[in-house]
Formats: structure tokens, sequence, C-alpha cells
């Protein structure tokens, strides 16, 4: 398990950007591929974007795709997502979470079920 916590949500206008932060705990955090995941009252969790851990691989919903990014810096334990152009539809609690294979080989995973430790989450709201 990697402690993970979430930060810079926030109240935004439609067609405003946000970046949210994902810190990680201990050194194991840098071997293992890591997404975002989002979820609205009454839905399930959906994916949003992930990245492998060496940050060689990412891939995105379609409904994010050319409007989100998502990065990551190994040496401070950070993964990042960029949000522009957000939209009402975007509005829900937003997630990280990390792999459950270390320096896995392929794609990163990007089923709510390869991943094993989830933070708490962070509200992001898109006023239209």
């Amino acid at each position: 398990q990697v402690p993970l916590v979430e930060s810079g949500g926030g109240l935004v206008q439609a067609g405003d950007s946000l970046r949210l932060s994902c810190a990680a705990s201990g050194r194991t955090f840098r071997s293992l591929s890591a997404a975002w995941f989002r979820q609205v009252p009454g839905k399930e969790r959906e994916f949003v974007a992930t990245i492998s851990w060496n940050n060689g691989r990412t891939s995105y919903a379609d409904s994010v795709k050319g409007r989100f990014t998502i990065d990551r810096d190994n040496n401070r334990n950070l993964v990042y997502l960029q949000m522009n152009n957000l939209k009402s539809e975007d509005s829900a609690v937003y997630y990280c979470a990390t792999d459950s294979i270390s320096f896995r080989i392929g794609d990163p995973p990007d089923r709510a079920a390869d991943f094993t430790s989830w933070g708490h989450g962070t509200q992001v709201t898109v006023s239209s």
C-alpha cells in the first residue's frame, strides 16, 4: 500500500483550468504506474488518465483526451493531472491510484481493479 493524498480541487467555471496533485509516500511509488479516476454520486468510478512508472506511456479516457494531461515527478513522489477547458460534466471527486504491479511491462493499466492504493479524493466542481 502506498499512502496517497490528492489536492488542487475546487470550484471553477466552465472553460477554466485546474491542476490536481497527488503526493505519495514511500520509495515504491517510482516503480508503480499511477492513474486518475473520478466518481460522481450514484455512478461507478470512471477512468480518466494513466501513466507508466517510468513516464514512458500515457493513456486517456476519450472524454478528456486533448484537454487533460497526466504527468509525474518520481523525484518528488508526485503525480499531476492538468485539466484545461473544464466542462460541467467534469465535476466529480477525483482520485489518484497506484498500480498493484511494480515495474509493469507494457501499457499502464486503466481498470480500477488493477490499482491497490487509493487516495481519499479531491472535489472538482465546474459551474456552467
